[in-house]
């Protein structure tokens, strides 16, 4: 132990706390031991829920949990495939990849935590995740202290690691380390709890046992909470590229941005995710970048086609030249070849005077043509020329002018089936598809909605002067539900109103965000025991339900105070929470619940 930390952390945990949102232990340094607060028992939530959810098929050689595919590996392999990994990538890259890796397992998980104890305090809900941890042989997790409510967006984590995969295979096979390298693990721990409390948490390995300690051990709280220098390792080690993930502190210290933080970043546009395919783009966008070669992004609209083309230029040996952009679709077809390639006074009625088109004040930087599938034929010859021969000539004009133009394009249709319906032109489709760079739509990346979901709240929260707290159980339930049509576009768009919406020092709540009625109610399907989507009309109770209360006569008295008893229990004593459960007014069930204390 360092500077005396344990009995620092004997101290904390020894505080008498009785919100039900906390979790504490107690520490003994003279044992090295942690032992429950009222050192009689572990009050943690029983893990058959968990259990039941794990299934084996060994004829068929599967394992699943819930719905997803599982598999047994040696610990052994695990710490070759580290040390490969740090052979031909580098410790700073191999800890990366790790890290990202766990941190797409978190918020898979946190959203299995909400659908396996949707009533439950926040405490027992968010213990699925250390318990998850536990039962997939990663790591035996202790918690010795945990606050939080996602509606307020504040956590507080601190847990013990013993048998941590990441360290036991590091010592195995690579031996002791001078640094902390359960990165995997570290990961994941960010990511669960990141996409659980709907805001950006980031977790510090201050103990290894890979180090020498007797165990590991992490603290984790909102990135607010750190200093900028004591989490540059861990912002780093979640950004696939330097240019991706630069985690924003708001009105801190002054800091704005994490470029401040990390050495040698460029001011430049953010792009933010997590995912697979995020990190997949991020790569190619790398390779890419220091070429001129044309690059043709695809993706449905709203996958931040434009915020990427932005970036590729940013990232370019072009980023100190123009970077133009020209939305295709929304030029008049009589326009477009004046927009392009630009024109000379007195050409038509209305050209008073000589003015460059795109193609000329994009010289020596990028030309963005978004939407560029919408052209019409006679503006991809024009367009075909100008690439091929890296030259315009103005509407009017009688000389040609020599440019030195990147292309990048974007579109939302399949060129290639644009090609066989004759709406676009072949030779220009073989001109913009030197290197494609394939999008996928938010629905299949869902990874990146916790970091989209704190980006765009921090961002709007400061564009209109707002303060807003965090979200409501539902809200993010449906936030990570909601198939999102529109995108990223359609995220930002929604928690922008949303924060427009909802009055200060409040949580969002799905009715914020959802304004139309039959999106509100398509996001509020939810599953039952089974797995199988169901949705409860408005005033509709369930036939069985109505039954047996008319069977059994039951007082409709008795009937509403169970309910309002039940659901202030399950909210841990939170009476806002439980009157959101029940879909009455906080007062309410106030009232009633001071009325069955004085009966």
């Amino acid at each position: 132990m360092e500077n005396g930390q344990s009995d620092e952390i004997s101290e904390e945990a020894g505080t008498q706390i009785s919100d039900a949102n906390t979790y504490r232990y107690t520490w003994e340094p003279g044992t090295k031991v942690l032992v429950p607060r009222d050192q009689k028992h572990d009050d943690s939530p029983d893990i058959d829920d968990l259990t039941n959810s794990l299934r084996f098929s060994p004829n068929e050689g599967r394992i699943w949990f819930e719905n997803d595919r599982m598999a047994l590996l040696h610990l052994s392999t695990l710490g070759s495939m580290r040390q490969s990994l740090i052979d031909k990538l580098g410790e700073k890259q191999t800890r990366g990849l790790l890290t990202r890796m766990g941190y797409a397992g978190g918020v898979k998980d946190a959203a299995i935590a909400r659908k396996l104890r949707p009533n439950s305090s926040f405490r027992d809900a968010f213990l699925v995740g250390p318990q998850l941890h536990n039962l997939h042989g990663m790591v035996s997790v202790q918690p010795i202290r945990l606050e939080g409510d996602t509606e307020t967006g504040q956590f507080y984590g601190e847990w013990i690691w013993t048998w941590c995969c990441d360290a036991e295979s590091h010592l195995e096979i690579i031996g002791p380390s001078e640094k902390p390298v359960c990165w995997m693990q570290l990961g994941y721990a960010t990511g669960y709890t990141s996409a659980f409390v709907g805001g950006r948490v980031i977790y510090r390995e201050v103990e290894c046992h890979a180090q020498g300690d007797p165990h590991c051990r992490i603290i984790g709280k909102n990135i607010e909470g750190w200093e900028p220098e004591e989490i540059q390792e861990e912002l780093q080690a979640l950004q696939p590229e330097e240019f991706a993930n630069r985690p924003m502190i708001w009105k801190r210290d002054g800091v704005k941005d994490a470029s401040t933080i990390i050495e040698g970043s460029k001011a430049m546009v953010d792009v933010v995710g997590a995912s697979q395919g995020f990190v997949s783009t991020c790569h190619m966008l790398q390779k890419v970048a220091k070429t001129s070669a044309t690059v043709l992004f695809l993706g449905e609209t709203g996958v931040g086609k434009g915020v990427f083309a932005r970036t590729l230029h940013q990232i370019s040996d072009r980023a100190d030249h123009p970077f133009i952009s020209l939305n295709c679709a929304a030029i008049p077809e009589e326009l477009i070849e004046a927009e392009l390639f630009g024109v000379e006074k007195g050409a038509y009625t209305d050209a008073s005077q000589s003015r460059p088109g795109r193609f000329e004040r994009a010289n020596g930087g990028t030309l963005f043509l978004d939407e560029v599938g919408t052209l019409t034929l006679t503006a991809q010859v024009k367009l075909l020329r100008a690439l091929q021969e890296r030259e315009v000539e103005r509407v009017g004009g009688t000389s040609t002018i020599k440019v030195d133009v990147r292309i990048i394009a974007a579109t939302n249709i399949d060129l290639s089936e644009a090609v066989k319906a004759g709406t676009f032109r072949e030779d220009l489709l073989f001109r913009l598809n030197v290197f494609p760079i394939s999008i996928p739509p938010l629905r299949e990346r869902r990874e990146d909605i916790p970091l989209l979901m704190d980006y765009f709240l921090h961002q709007y929260a400061q564009n209109h002067g707002r303060k807003v707290n965090g979200f409501t159980e539902l809200a993010l339930d449906a936030l990570y539900q909601y198939d999102y049509p529109g995108n990223i576009r359609e995220l930002e768009n929604l928690l922008e109103r949303a924060i427009i919406l909802v009055e200060d020092e409040n949580p969002i709540d799905v009715g914020h965000l959802f304004v139309d009625e039959d999106i509100l109610d398509s996001v509020l399907l939810k599953l039952d025991p089974t797995g199988l989507l169901h949705r409860r009309q408005n005033g509709e109770v369930g036939n069985s339900l109505l039954e047996e209360v008319i069977k059994t006569q039951t007082p409709f008295d008795d009937i509403e105070q169970g309910l309002i008893s039940e659901a202030v229990k399950r909210s841990g004593g939170n009476i806002a929470k439980a009157a959101r459960m029940l879909g009455l007014k906080r007062s309410q069930v106030a009232y009633k619940v001071k009325l069955g204390n004085e009966n």
